[in-house]
């Protein structure tokens, strides 16, 4: 019985310091691009080495898009199930990932990868819109149709990642779309539900603001195969920075990830800018910094592991394939 003990002692052991060096290996190893800026936004590119050489994953939007995948509604706002239908591809899913449909449309909580052939697998969500709990027009109650867009300010991901607050959600929802239809110049409130975050993103104004943006970035990582994330500035403050496990990922990424982004520059454009731009410097700095934080760890859907790291200026959150032990996503927010 002793040595059964210390046996799985030392498992645990070993696998600690399997976890803190694969860890460690992903971390402050960043290059950073120069800054590539339109009208209030700043984007960074971050370049690094893939820590995984796997290309067999399809994105959420995409496997959905196939048929492929199919994410279920469960009649609780906190937590869906999803499904893998796929008999060869992984799916990867990103926190913050919208999910339109149901009862009410979600943002899935977490980043993970669901393997091919999953079966029905548990993931926590949070509702993106208050008030409906029942079918909207053709979609189907029972499931949700389509996965197109990422929550869209600092505030939203904070809410979802760190606080984990259903209430501090639907408020931060409210607030985006107010800021949005500030911007835009008008109401971004859907007649089919005013509170969905979703249809707010659909509004012809909004899709209109952001195109700009889009065009202006859509190329920038266009022929660099070591590119494996992004961070980014707004208003000449910095905001938030997403790597991710290797340059494939990143790419399948960056068209979803890029109109998110854009639409929260549009969002906050007629708040007042800093003199100064943000440099280089100061983005490592923030990376730095967040990576300093007392980490605290729990255990996911799929048991997946979610280490996150906390202080009062940032947020970092780092998802880890239980297969692989590697950070398949990490996820930076500046508070203030």
């Amino acid at each position: 019985m002793k040595f059964n003990s210390l046996h799985r002692i030392g498992l645990a052991l070993v696998c600690a310091i399997a976890f803190v060096a694969t860890a460690a290996a992903q971390t402050g190893n960043y290059k950073l691009s120069q800054a590539y800026t339109h009208k209030n936004l700043t984007i960074f590119l971050i370049h690094g080495k893939d820590s995984s050489t796997k290309t067999n994953i399809m994105t959420l939007q995409e496997a959905m898009e196939r048929k492929l995948f199919v994410v279920y509604e469960t009649s609780n706002v906190n937590e869906l199930e999803v499904e893998n239908l796929s008999k060869t591809q992984d799916v990867f899913i990103q926190s913050g990932d919208i999910v339109k449909g149901g009862k009410q449309d979600r943002v899935l909580a977490i980043s993970i990868i669901i393997p091919a052939r999953s079966g029905r697998v548990k993931i926590e969500a949070f509702c993106v819109e208050s008030g409906r709990w029942k079918q909207r027009g053709g979609e189907d109650a029972n499931k949700f149709d389509s996965s197109n867009e990422r929550i869209v300010s600092k505030d939203l991901k904070i809410a979802a990642n760190s606080t984990r607050s259903q209430q501090e959600v639907w408020a931060k929802v409210s607030e985006a779309q107010a800021n949005l239809g500030k911007n835009v110049g008008g109401d971004v409130a859907s007649g089919a539900s005013r509170t969905s975050l979703q249809l707010s993103l659909e509004d012809k104004k909004v899709v209109a603001n952001i195109d700009e943006y889009v065009k202006f970035f859509a190329s920038i990582a266009n022929g660099k195969s070591d590119v494996i994330g992004y961070a980014f500035a707004i208003n000449g403050k910095i905001n938030s920075a997403d790597v991710y496990v290797n340059n494939a990922l990143f790419k399948k990424l960056w068209d979803k990830n890029l109109k998110a982004t854009a639409t929260e520059a549009v969002s906050l454009s007629r708040e007042v800018r800093l003199a100064e731009p943000v440099k280089a410097d100061s983005v490592k700095g923030f990376i730095a910094d967040a990576e300093k934080a007392a980490a605290s760890e729990r255990t996911a859907a799929g048991k997946a592991k979610i280490v996150k790291r906390e202080d009062k200026e940032n947020v970092m959150i780092d998802a880890v394939d239980e297969k692989s032990n590697s950070v398949v996503h990490r996820n930076y927010v500046r508070k203030n």
